[in-house]
């Protein structure tokens, strides 16, 4: 079993079963086409971090493709909780996904009419305040659509952020993801978080409208940035403006806040707001009320 298997009984379709009885059909949409959703919390202290705010665009998501969400965020909450309690995992991630489920061949989603939704609990490393990551990132030659909806939902069908990370993954480079620009060359996100630059003691970050997914953790930040008094926009900027910026990090519910350190074998310049920006992640990530119900 790998270190990232499930630790405990799998949550399917609102049965607990062994990781190796928890069995989804090879005629499921999820597994043919990549029809559907899913959501990555960080659970911190044994609770699960915006929880509902992970549920709104899960439910925002499954209105957009039209998947019809046969549990209640209350029986998907108390599941969650029940799944960490099993684990006995304080420091871990909970995976929620969502397909369409059984269908007939082809692309039609006509005949599919029972979902199919699964939580498991992965173990994960606690946030260490003494020693954060620091990660280094390649530019990746694919692009993402500026004006693709999808872009909006954590959908199914990641191929063109695993084909980014194949690139420098199978060239041996010592590299920790893949920044993400768009079809008109404008920075939009790594393959596993959001990005934010600094300029001047302001806070930058890409819009939405580029191709940006409306991360969690990115809003998480935005409020910090507000209640810290820091100058917080979204802008528009092309890959270039990175190397000059005065501090440059990633943001994702597994790792929260993680500054970059090198882009494109170019070391990046450290701006202090990184760091108070972290510092106060940690600190909102410890409260109590982090957990499931906030």
């Amino acid at each position: 079993m790998s270190a990232d298997a499930p630790q405990t009984e799998v949550w399917i379709n609102g049965q607990w079963k062994a990781p190796a009885e928890a069995t989804v059909s090879v005629l499921d949409r999820g597994f043919l086409y990549g029809d559907g959703l899913f959501e990555t919390v960080r659970v911190h202290s044994g609770r699960p971090f915006r929880w509902m705010e992970h549920l709104d665009r899960l439910w925002l998501g499954a209105r957009f493709l039209r998947i019809r969400l046969p549990f209640s965020r209350v029986e998907l909450t108390r599941a969650a909780e029940e799944l960490v309690r099993r684990g006995g995992l304080p420091e871990s991630i909970v995976r929620l996904a969502l397909s369409r489920g059984v269908g007939p061949r082809g692309y039609s989603p006509r005949g599919a009419d029972h979902p199919t939704v699964v939580l498991t609990l992965h173990p994960a490393p606690p946030l260490d305040a003494a020693r954060p990551p620091r990660w280094r990132l390649i530019t990746s030659r694919l692009r993402i659509l500026d004006d693709d909806p999808l872009t909006q939902f954590k959908t199914a069908n990641k191929l063109l952020q695993i084909v980014s990370r194949l690139e420098f993954e199978n060239l041996g480079l010592d590299h920790d993801d893949a920044l993400l620009l768009n079809t008109r060359g404008e920075v939009v996100e790594a393959t596993s978080a959001n990005v934010f630059w600094v300029e001047g003691g302001r806070l930058y970050t890409p819009p939405p409208l580029s191709g940006a997914l409306p991360g969690i953790t990115r809003g998480v930040v935005l409020e910090l940035a507000s209640a810290l008094g820091i100058p917080a926009l979204e802008a528009i900027a092309e890959g270039r403006r990175l190397h000059s910026a005065d501090g440059v990090f990633l943001t994702l519910s597994s790792l929260g806040i993680v500054e970059v350190s090198h882009l494109d074998f170019q070391p990046l310049r450290s701006d202090p707001v990184v760091e108070r920006l972290r510092r106060a992640y940690l600190d909102l990530a410890s409260q109590p009320a982090a957990g499931a119900g906030g």
